[in-house]
């Protein structure tokens, strides 16, 4: 690899190409998803007729599925020492499924093609993430996760962009904005198809049984912690759905409220790519305390009482603790696990990450129904403040970055 040989000269080593190459194809596909899940909850409430508990409940279920169907794919990665043509076929389902949700007269409707498209991005999610680990060296592992997901958030935040604008345009027609939803997600199945070339080789070069027990076994207690924390943490961080459901609760214009995910997106992608060059310099650890006491004030200030300027800056520190984390929980899954089980490591994390979500956006929409908007974020908070106590318990032997 590129950046290999340029450590081995002595020249500063640069992220390999494939990272770009992926960070790309999320960057496209976000885009497209966004277009539409930056509009699905008001369109669900306002189109269809659905409630707060309908949209957590789908929300839960969709994004669950995607995290849990990762733990299957990153099996059957490992076990087959192939992992580009299951990311192909999971961006490639995610693709087909955006004409579903231009075509739904129902909930029903818009639930099966939430879990069709979230079974593609499960499909794509633990391959995908392996691959990062596969090609970069440890030094920077840190750097490329941070690259890969900053470029998806860029998708991330140009998607309500671009949906906000054809929505003023259309006036507030959404079913011709999911529409157009379909080409960018298109385009990201042909970028990974045609870009990416798979290393032909991983690790120490073993095939390996993933769920044989001698094999779940070498999965030892420090990447259990971060498994463990990574869950916690997620109950904390229940679906954003919820954060444009708060924004149009503050009074923000029904065509404007996309904007909320523009600017918590713009915010994400500013920071994440800075905060994994830091996390391959500093302790991890201290850096994902940091990140999760920021996802506590984001959940204080969102469950003031206020209008748009509040929202705001609740959305913004929201940005900053996604930018902080989500990238480092991948590098930690990586430094933790072996390199031949990489996928099943991403797997399992995302699996039980998933059920955490379910809960989480579940019991959201339970709360918001019932006690309103302000509790539901200082819940949020509680479970964010159990996450920064079970780092107290970290195991002995986990570095601030890994050594080459």
């Amino acid at each position: 690899m590129q950046a290999q040989q340029d450590e081995r000269r002595g020249a500063p080593a640069r992220i390999p190409a494939g990272v770009w190459v992926l960070g790309g194809v999320s960057l496209l596909m976000d885009v497209s998803s966004e277009m539409i899940h930056a509009l699905l909850p008001l369109f669900m409430v306002t189109a269809l007729g659905a409630g707060a508990l309908t949209v957590g409940v789908i929300e839960g279920l969709a994004e669950s599925t995607a995290l849990g169907v990762k733990v299957f794919s990153g099996v059957l990665s490992d076990a087959l020492g192939r992992r580009k043509a299951l990311a192909v076929a999971g961006y490639a389902l995610g693709a087909a499924t955006k004409p579903l949700f231009a075509l739904a007269p129902t909930p029903a409707v818009v639930l099966g093609a939430r879990l069709l498209d979230r079974v593609g991005k499960g499909i794509r999610g633990a391959p995908r993430d392996a691959l990062v680990a596969d090609i970069t060296p440890p030094a920077l592992r840190g750097a490329a996760f941070g690259l890969r997901q900053a470029l998806d958030t860029v998708g991330a935040f140009a998607g309500p962009l671009l949906a906000t604008g054809l929505m003023l345009l259309w006036a507030n027609d959404f079913r011709r904005v999911f529409w157009v939803a379909v080409i960018p997600g298109a385009l990201s199945v042909a970028l990974l198809w045609l870009g990416l070339r798979e290393p032909e080789h991983r690790g120490d070069g073993r095939r390996t049984n993933p769920i044989r027990r001698e094999s779940l076994r070498r999965l030892g207690p420090r990447y259990w912690w971060v498994v463990g924390i990574g869950a916690t943490f997620t109950l904390a961080r229940f679906s954003e759905a919820f954060l444009v459901l708060r924004a149009q609760q503050g009074g923000v214009p029904l065509a404007l409220v996309p904007l909320v995910m523009v600017a918590m997106n713009l915010v994400y992608a500013l920071t994440a790519y800075p905060s994994g060059r830091l996390s391959d310099r500093v302790s991890r650890r201290g850096l994902l305390a940091a990140g999760l006491g920021v996802l506590v004030a984001a959940d204080l200030v969102l469950a003031m009482e206020g209008g748009w300027p509040v929202v705001l800056a609740g959305v913004a520190l929201w940005g900053v603790h996604m930018g902080i984390t989500q990238g480092l929980f991948a590098t930690l899954v990586a430094d933790t696990a072996p390199p031949d089980l990489r996928g099943t490591a991403f797997g399992v994390f995302n699996l039980l990450a998933g059920i955490a979500t379910l809960v989480a956006s579940v019991v959201a929409g339970l709360l918001w129904e019932r006690l309103g908007a302000p509790f539901t974020f200082r819940a949020g908070a509680v479970f964010c403040l159990l996450a920064l106590a079970g780092l107290a318990g970290r195991p002995a032997g986990l570095r601030a970055a890994p050594r080459g």
